[in-house]
């Protein structure tokens, strides 16, 4: 390590110059600790307000019927239909129990539903409610028809294998036997949010079962504004009820039938 001296001035003083220059760097780089230390300070203050802001919804468990569409019946029976043909097929032949019923409207390109019996008599105002959800669950709704003819059947009616020389394709099935008619069933649909245990779900249906189990709910009807603008409209409000993160605009958004909507009213 070299050293400069100033040969004009004593060993004493240089010794004391080099003192003073010691010293005051050594308060230099204490207030550089300092202000370090102050610096980490603030950053960790602040880091977990922006880690709150970034946090991601906490991710909810999903329920096995909510792979097609869902409701719960006035009465609390569960019944769900295809979002597609491939879907129809799972609904059918891994859903479909021997004391159900399978609904259907009769137009084609219509979800094949299911109303789950559960073990219990399924009342008639159940029926009704089913019918309805298969019927906004068709061609029918895109066609702008007030209504459509449903039908429900016995799972024991519903069959894969065609008549002789015909084929059936993916998602589509015989049915034999007396069919139980709803005729001109009108087009009438709802979405909420329901709450179950610590998780809140979106689900549409009839206005009637729709708004028994709903914190807050909709009517909803054809219209002229797009899917996606309803869908954020209805988050909010959803939110305003259940709190940020509650459901997600993808489950809002998968939950409405159609492309040009309306909110017709709040229940």
């Amino acid at each position: 390590m070299e050293v400069e001296l100033d040969l004009r001035k004593g060993v004493e003083e240089n010794a004391a110059l080099y003192f003073e220059k010691s010293k005051r760097s050594k308060r230099k780089l204490q207030g550089l600790l300092k202000a370090i230390r102050e610096t980490e300070n603030r950053s960790r203050k602040m880091q977990p307000k922006h880690a709150e802001k970034k946090q991601p919804a906490k991710k909810k468990k999903l329920q096995w019927f909510q792979q097609f569409h869902w409701f719960k019946t006035s009465s609390g029976l569960l019944v769900i239909g295809g979002k597609s043909a491939k879907n129809n097929e799972v609904v059918v032949k891994k859903h479909l129990d021997r004391e159900d019923l399978f609904l259907h409207a009769d137009i084609q390109g219509a979800a094949a539903c299911v109303i789950k019996a559960a073990g219990k008599e399924i009342p008639k105002q159940a029926l009704k409610e089913a019918a309805l959800f298969a019927a906004v669950h068709s061609k029918a709704w895109q066609q702008q028809l007030a209504a459509v003819d449903v039908y429900a059947v016995k799972a024991e009616q519903v069959s894969k294998k065609a008549g002789s020389g015909e084929a059936l394709g993916t998602g589509a099935f015989m049915i034999y036997g007396k069919r139980h008619w709803f005729r001109k069933t009108p087009l009438q649909f709802a979405v909420g949010i329901v709450r179950e245990k610590e998780n809140f779900y979106v689900m549409a249906g009839p206005p009637t079962a729709i708004k028994k189990h709903s914190l807050v709910s909709f009517e909803i009807a054809r219209g002229k504004r797009k899917k996606s603008e309803i869908a954020k409209t209805l988050l909010k409000a959803f939110e305003q009820k259940a709190g940020k993160n509650a459901v997600s605009l993808d489950e809002v958004s998968a939950a409405l039938p159609g492309e040009l909507l309306a909110i017709k009213e709040r229940f």
